[in-house]
């Protein structure tokens, strides 16, 4: 009798605690209808999706088979890809090298100075690489200055990018962001007292060289920033080196789509059109759908691998990076980690929510055809809102 009385305790709570579950998400289902009416869809596309991670349910769709832009939360397919693909710890390494001997102060060889896109690499950086050939005593070096730039494709400029954009430079030697590695080291080398007595040049590796000096920032170091404060450059520095991961040189940007495609194959992407141009969502030619980005984030949350990096990557609401201003009120603060997008005409916002009754969310929201995007973000907060209201 009384294993009976315990199991009818067990399955009322149960059922007690399933009813509070559905009560809230049909409060949920019921806001975001009210949503629905808002005048800004009268003018504008709007694809939308929320899956209950926790009950493993799709919660809400609406347009969610659409094919939108989605700005700058393209840089999630980029992250979770590189996350799985490549690991945290994995380096963006440049590096400096030489042939020859150092005899009296003097390198007679070549010094070769080889780029693996490290958007991180910065001034100090630079000082560390002229101190090491002070450390080995060279005051002249009697050979040429090699750049090493074969990690990746030539063009500076990804495919689809409007040429008066603020665009970054693609550039696999860069230091403080720009391609202007040789012209610096070169400078920081008369500065030192270092003289140069041939001219700067281009050329590939020899087979047989010295490693002087290596500088490396890890995955999940460019990561944070490239997701927090949404960097494009970061993005596109992590989607050449998934594209590099495959051993190839140069590093295409059609190797790092095919291996974006292959990350969607495993998280279930299937009969869902899209295209992919480049890893931060500057492109006009990046077409998604709200459900293939739930899939992904579903994906990603599923495999503690992946979602221990992105998860504290992303931005937090009323806390931090390009979230930090919005969602302040008590209800949604500290609540909605997710990536914001940007470009002309297309306001978005993805990631993850906790809900009233503490579930875990994935959500997807594309603003297509917004002439302002206050009015896009607005919206989205009014979702997120709704998602954790009780």
């Amino acid at each position: 009798m009384k294993k009976y009385i315990v199991t009818l305790l067990v399955v009322s709570s149960f059922a007690g605690l399933r009813a509070q579950t559905d009560s809230v998400s049909f409060k949920i289902q019921s806001r975001l209808d009210s949503l629905m009416h808002d005048p800004l869809l009268e003018r504008t596309q709007l694809g939308l999706m929320v899956y209950d991670l926790t009950a493993d349910s799709a919660l809400y769709r609406h347009g969610e088979k659409q094919t939108l832009r989605p700005a700058s939360t393209m840089k999630l397919l980029t992250a979770i890809t590189a996350i799985d693909l490549l690991g945290g710890s994995y380096p963006f390494r440049t590096s400096l090298q030489y042939e020859g001997a150092v005899t009296d102060s003097i390198l007679s060889g070549n010094l070769y100075c080889v780029g693996g896109m490290d958007p991180m690499f910065d001034d100090t950086n630079m000082n560390t690489f002229v101190q090491s050939l002070r450390a080995i005593g060279v005051k002249t070096i009697r050979g040429s200055l090699v750049a090493v730039r074969n990690f990746k494709e030539p063009d500076l400029l990804g495919e689809g990018w409007c040429w008066d954009d603020d665009n970054p430079q693609l550039s696999p030697l860069l230091v403080s962001r720009n391609d202007e590695f040789m012209q610096v080291f070169a400078s920081r080398l008369r500065e030192a007292g270092i003289m140069l007595e041939s001219p700067i040049t281009t050329g590939s590796l020899p087979s047989e060289t010295l490693t002087l000096c290596a500088v490396s920032h890890t995955l999940q170091d460019v990561l944070v920033p490239m997701m927090k404060e949404s960097d494009n450059l970061y993005a596109e520095s992590m989607f050449f080196q998934i594209a590099a991961s495959q051993g190839g040189r140069p590093a295409k940007a059609v190797h790092a789509r095919q291996l974006v495609k292959k990350e969607l194959s495993k998280a279930g992407v299937t009969n869902i059109q899209y295209r992919i141009a480049d890893g931060s969502g500057l492109s006009l030619y990046n077409y998604i759908t709200p459900e293939l980005m739930v899939k992904l984030l579903t994906y990603a949350y599923r495999h503690p691998s992946i979602y221990s990096h992105l998860a504290p990557s992303l931005p937090i609401s009323g806390q931090d990076g390009t979230l930090k201003k919005r969602m302040t009120d008590p209800l949604t603060n500290g609540r909605v980690k997710a990536k914001t997008g940007t470009v002309t005409g297309v306001s978005s916002l993805a990631g993850y929510v906790t809900a009233a009754n503490n579930h875990l969310l994935a959500f997807c929201i594309i603003n297509q055809g917004v002439m302002k995007s206050a009015d896009g973000r607005a919206f989205q907060d009014s979702v997120c809102t709704a998602l954790c209201e009780r």
